[in-house]
């Protein structure tokens, strides 16, 4: 368990005093509406596709590996899309991490809830397995009311900003595990907690296989999944969080666990998760963090990067 970040005086020093001004002015605009707010995060979205031209080519060739069948002009369609939602992911942090409950009651819905239950029922913990959607600090939110878990925490460099984003997480959930606290996840899942895990990043060939995602046959895919699986008394669940069109909040699907899981075939095991988020990813293609270099590792540490030039 990370030890919570509390407030310290030194962050009224002038160094801090322009996050501040910032947290201020989010802080006022978060008292608008839903969809004011939302349709603000569509314009910042905008504003970003022009102006981050890295992050931009980053996303457009993820999207090009991933689908290669795809016309042109749909992926170029689909970039645009992801960047307001890019925009929109900043203030879903802002409500998920300051918004009271009352005014998130109305803002979200989760199904498949009994799979969970059953879980707890017969004494396990729950490694629930989540993608990089954009959207995720809001989503999180959501199902930490319907029932409060724990999560993986990267503490942040800025030492305010830090104690901000540990207290916001934490604002319906239990508490945080270090990212590198292995025996501290472990530990959680068997006191029965819900831990979430978010497995479908690049993290490095250390504890990986090379596996297949859309249509990049040798995507570096983490191992962890079967680490904590293996190691811990629990049931490993997926779900599908997306955000709902209209303004009408979030969705958080909670599916069957994978059973068996893991088999002992790492390959096959990973290949299975990837698959699950490929099913999320065509759900709300829009939502998924593409700007993150997801196939920066290659089998080959000689071969050419696939994001050469971009």
């Amino acid at each position: 368990m990370v030890k919570a970040p509390q407030f310290s005086w030194r962050f009224l020093l002038p160094k801090y005093w322009l996050l501040w001004l910032g947290v201020a002015l989010l802080g006022l605009v978060s008292w608008l509406p839903y969809s004011a707010l939302m349709a603000l995060g569509t314009g910042f979205g905008r504003l970003l596709f022009k102006t981050l031209t890295s992050r931009r080519k980053v996303a457009l060739r993820n999207i090009e590996l991933c689908f290669p069948d795809m016309p042109k002009a749909e992926q170029q369609a689909l970039v645009k899309r992801n960047f307001e939602e890019t925009g929109r992911a900043l203030f879903d942090t802002v409500i998920g991490w300051w918004w009271p409950n009352w005014r998130f009651k109305n803002l979200g819905i989760v199904n498949g809830y009994e799979h969970i239950q059953a879980a707890t029922a017969q004494g396990k913990g729950v490694l629930l397995l989540a993608a990089h959607f954009l959207h995720l600090e809001a989503a999180c939110r959501v199902f930490g009311l319907t029932h409060p878990s724990v999560g993986f925490y990267r503490p942040h460099n800025n030492a305010l900003m830090d104690y901000l984003q540990y207290h916001g997480r934490n604002k319906a959930n239990k508490y945080m595990v270090g990212k590198r606290d292995v025996k501290g996840l472990i530990t959680a899942l068997n006191q029965q907690e819900v831990c979430f895990y978010l497995p479908d990043q690049d993290y490095g060939r250390n504890r990986a296989e090379f596996v297949p995602f859309f249509a990049v046959k040798d995507t570096a895919t983490t191992t962890g999944t079967l680490l904590f699986a293996n190691a811990a008394n629990c049931v490993v669940i997926p779900v599908i969080t997306g955000r709902l069109a209209g303004n009408k909040g979030y969705q958080i699907d909670i599916l069957e666990p994978l059973s068996p899981f893991p088999t002992g075939d790492d390959k096959a095991d990973v290949t299975r998760v990837n698959q699950w988020v490929e099913q999320a990813v065509l759900r709300y293609p829009e939502q998924y963090m593409w700007l993150h270099r997801r196939f920066k590792t290659r089998p080959d540490v000689s071969a050419p990067s696939l994001y050469k030039g971009k």
